[in-house]
């Protein structure tokens, strides 16, 4: 299939005749009609047999017989947005146009279905004793348990590779044996995986100083394993990859509403009297792109947690970054949010192999 979605591109006063050479000539089987790059139109060669019905000459302009009224998507909405959405509309073809409604792409519901590899590595954190849901978790580890028909870490491993990921290491600690012996080596998913056994709890940014000489040198990706969401990881990683960055942490936009007036001042004297105010801070979403030459200057088995991690580079004169997500996402941490995730699981669309 051609991926040269701009041969199909064609202005309004273009000819039905000459719509529909493009459209027989070129694999994608429709024309998109713009004006000034705006997308105005799409045509199909249905559109062209019902004008034919209706009586119109093949020598009038496409306009005539367009779909004024075409389905398109934003340009960011991931492959599975995009497959999901010409799944219900039950279309073949969508035009991708930007925030400006200017034209710039065209996907198949063929393209939704090709994945392309990534060779970035993926580190997921695996080895914690998940106290807050006991007893659940006397006897399995905290992303064993099963939301829906699967464990979290399966869920989560079957996210990444719907964005092209394969090669995965997983940090285990509390009851490995029970990871281990459900994923193996990951060949029966699709997958590469090698364990990496923390003997005592290293804190995230510890356990990267135990990953093997042998890592790929691309960005790694670093997630907590009680994580629930349909994050797109491509974005992430390509944000990461275009800004030049050391380090990125996806962060998430959190509120605090205060249900009193909050009174400031300086003393004894008021400054400013603000009424049941709300505050917006970002938070740690426990989600991570390092890059190579970070990993490589840890410390051998040395306890560091994340944010002191970033800190440390950032004083360093490093480029650490963040990204906010708006996607959605789920710490599995409590009891409250193991309930949740049992209900939310049916509606994401990523419970799936």
């Amino acid at each position: 299939m051609t991926v040269n979605w701009q041969k199909v591109v064609i202005e309004s006063s273009v000819s039905i005749k000459e719509a529909l050479r493009v459209i027989d000539k070129e694999a994608l089987r429709v024309a998109l009609v713009v004006d000034n790059n705006k997308l105005i139109g799409m045509v199909t060669d249905g559109d062209v047999r019902r004008g034919i019905l209706q009586g119109v000459e093949l020598s009038a302009p496409v306009s005539e017989i367009m779909n004024t009224n075409p389905v398109s998507a934003n340009a960011s909405l991931s492959s599975h947005d995009l497959k999901a959405l010409m799944q219900s509309r039950k279309i073949l073809s969508l035009p991708i146009v930007d925030d400006e409604e200017q034209l710039v792409g065209l996907k198949t519901l063929y393209d939704t279905l090709v994945i392309e590899k990534r060779e970035n590595p993926v580190f997921i954190m695996a080895g914690g004793f998940g106290t807050r849901l006991k007893p659940l978790t006397d006897n399995c580890p905290k992303p064993m348990l099963k939301v829906g028909d699967k464990p979290m870490l399966e869920t989560l491993i079957n996210n990444f590779k719907n964005h092209g990921f394969y090669k995965f290491y997983i940090s285990t600690h509390y009851l490995p044996e029970v990871i281990v012996n459900y994923f193996g080596d990951g060949s029966q998913f699709g997958i590469e995986i090698e364990y990496i056994h923390e003997e005592t709890p290293l804190g995230t940014g510890g356990a990267l100083s135990l990953l093997p000489d042998t890592l790929p040198k691309e960005p790694l990706i670093m997630i907590n394993g009680d994580i629930l969401t349909t994050v797109d990881f491509s974005k992430v990683l390509d944000f990461h990859t275009k800004k030049n960055s050391d380090a990125t942490m996806c962060v998430r936009d959190y509120e605090i509403k205060i249900p009193f007036g909050v009174i400031e001042g300086e003393g004894h004297e008021i400054t400013a009297m603000v009424e049941k105010p709300t505050y917006r801070y970002f938070v740690n979403a426990g989600i991570y792109v390092i890059s190579h030459n970070i990993i490589n200057s840890l410390p051998k088995n040395q306890h560091l947690d994340m944010p002191s991690l970033f800190e440390i580079k950032q004083k360093e004169g490093l480029k650490t970054l963040k990204f906010p997500i708006h996607e959605y996402w789920l710490d599995v941490g409590r009891h409250d949010d193991f309930k949740k995730a049992q209900v939310d699981i049916y509606t994401l669309g990523i419970n799936n192999d």
